[in-house]
Parts: C-alpha cells; sequence; structure tokens
C-alpha cells in the first residue's frame, strides 16, 4: 500500500504529482463515450457565473463559459462504472492513503468539467492562507515524522490530451508552503504568470493535488472539447464539502429525518463499487479504504 518515495518527494515538494496512464485506452472510451451520451446536460458558465476577470490573460476570448455537470456516479448502468471506480481504483488507493489516511473519504461529489476553443481558464485560488494572510485551517498541508496529510486532495481525471500551451489545468509549484498570499493581480493572471505552471498530460493520467496549494486553469486553446473529471477527497475526520442540502442553517429533526432517502442510493453505490472492484481488492478492503457513508454522516451535522 505503500507509494515510491520519489512520488512522496515530488509532492512534498511540489503540491501536486501526475500519475501516468491510470486509465486504460478502454477506459479512457467508455468515459468519453458516457459523456458524450449525456453532452445535453452541460451548462455553460456564462454572464455573471463566468469566473475569470474580463480582458485578463485567464479570460479566455471573454464570452465562451466553461461546461460542467455533475452526477456521474448515478448514470445508468454502462455509463457509470468508469467513474464509480475511481473511488476505490487500485491504482490510486494507495496514494489516497498515503496523502490523507486510512478510511479517506470523498468530500464533494465528482464534477465533470468540459471545455471549448477559447473557454475562460478559472482564476487562481486555494493555498493554506486567507486573502488577508490569515491560516486557513480548511486547505493544509504537513508532513510530520515522513508522514503526509492533507485537509483536501483533489484527484483530476485526464480524458482528453493536454498538449503543452493547451491551456486547462495550472498550478503554482510549491505553493502549499508559502507564508504570504497571493497578490490578487497574480490571481487573476496579470502578474508573476512566470510562475504557473501547466503540466501536460494525456487521456488516462490522473493529477493529484492538494487543494492548499494554489491552482486554476489556463484557457483553452486546442481545437478539441477538453474533458476532465475533478474528484475531492479528504481524511475520514474532515469534511469540507457542505453544500448537500439547498436549505442554510441548523436542520430541524423533521429536515434531517427526511433526508434519510438517501441511505438506499448511498449503500447501493458503496456496494456496487467494492464487488467490481478488481481481483485483490475484496469488499471488505475497499469499504475500510473509502467510506462513502461519511459524506451522508457530514450532511447531517
Amino acid at each position: 500500500m505503500s507509494i515510491p518515495d520519489i512520488d512522496r518527494f515530488n509532492f512534498d515538494l511540489n503540491g501536486f504529482i501526475v500519475l501516468r496512464g491510470v486509465l486504460s485506452e478502454s477506459e479512457v472510451a467508455a468515459a468519453n463515450k458516457a459523456i458524450d451520451e449525456n453532452q445535453h446536460q452541460l451548462a455553460e458558465r456564462k454572464g455573471a457565473l463566468r469566473n475569470t476577470k474580463s480582458n485578463t490573460p485567464l479570460s479566455g476570448d471573454g464570452s465562451t463559459g466553461r461546461r460542467d455537470l455533475s452526477g456521474m456516479l448515478g448514470w445508468p448502468e454502462g455509463q457509470r462504472e468508469v467513474f464509480r471506480n475511481i473511488l476505490a481504483h487500485p491504482r490510486l488507493v494507495p496514494y489516497y492513503t498515503a496523502l490523507l489516511g486510512a478510511g479517506y473519504r470523498m468530500d464533494h461529489l465528482p464534477l465533470l468539467i468540459t471545455s471549448e476553443t477559447g473557454a475562460e481558464g478559472f482564476s487562481l485560488h486555494g493555498g493554506p492562507l486567507g486573502g488577508d494572510g490569515s491560516f486557513n485551517p480548511t486547505l493544509q498541508y504537513r508532513c510530520v515524522g515522513g508522514q503526509m496529510w492533507n485537509t483536501l486532495l483533489a484527484v483530476s481525471v485526464v480524458l482528453v490530451d493536454h498538449n503543452e500551451g493547451d491551456g486547462g489545468f495550472c498550478v503554482v509549484r510549491g505553493s502549499h508552503k508559502l507564508n504570504f498570499p497571493v497578490p490578487p493581480d497574480m490571481a487573476t493572471g496579470e502578474a508573476l504568470s512566470e510562475n504557473v505552471f501547466q503540466p501536460v498530460t494525456r487521456a488516462g493520467d490522473v493529477v493529484l493535488f492538494s487543494e492548499a496549494t494554489v491552482h486554476g486553469a489556463l484557457p483553452w486553446t486546442a481545437d478539441r472539447q477538453r474533458r476532465i473529471a475533478l474528484y475531492r477527497f479528504a481524511p475520514p475526520t474532515m469534511a469540507y464539502g457542505r453544500q448537500a442540502f439547498m436549505h442554510q442553517g441548523p436542520l430541524s429533526h423533521t429536515q434531517v429525518l427526511g433526508q434519510f432517502h438517501l441511505l438506499p442510493l448511498v449503500f447501493d453505490m458503496c456496494l456496487s463499487i467494492v464487488t467490481s472492484l478488481p481481483t485483490g481488492h475484496t469488499p471488505l478492503h475497499g469499504l475500510n479504504q473509502c467510506s462513502m457513508a461519511a459524506p451522508l454522516s457530514s450532511w447531517l451535522c
């Protein structure tokens, strides 16, 4: 269950790592086929929903927005499997455990992100400090006695090639250890762009990065649609994403009990995942590694 020492060093140094060829060609094809069949559900972020500052290096052509969609884990049989498998993928579980601890949990529902040519990027965000330089307890990285720990780990599953200059995911290497807040003009792409790095990735690669590492996205310039599936995981005792309910504020007992209709879906997903794990990964092992019930308990707290 250990990961190579060189990968530990690389993640600790940079705050992210690229794992090559995690998904096979057939798995990438299955994921893209499922996306093709659900393209009509993608929502484009236009107008007030755009993220970047106008007329900046991150704003793309100024009108085309990124498109996103959630719900892949609940897609029909034949479409959902490749997305569910990321939760306890045998190549990824050792990294989840090394970076989050045993019993890691899915924190956010995964998000499918696509971009057409000219689409805006995404402003730099994340990092261990707030905008005023104060400590941000929700996004932290530590390494003590050789044990790495992240409050929130992002997992970006790459479904099309991202060549040099194409745009997409970008990162400020080593910023998970920064001691001063990111200047506003850097966050918008107007300053210090020489410190922003876009890793070259291929379809089937997976990018793991700490949410304590400052990151964003560059405008998409390639003549093909950008596609990634973005997951976020947390240690078993922490919860960052708490957007399960439209209701804001404390929940009454009636409102809490009304959410228990989610339980059959949660446990059906859990059993479907662990019973489809490759040889050598028993259902008990899968259940211990990825807590599907923990997100529900965090919603109810």
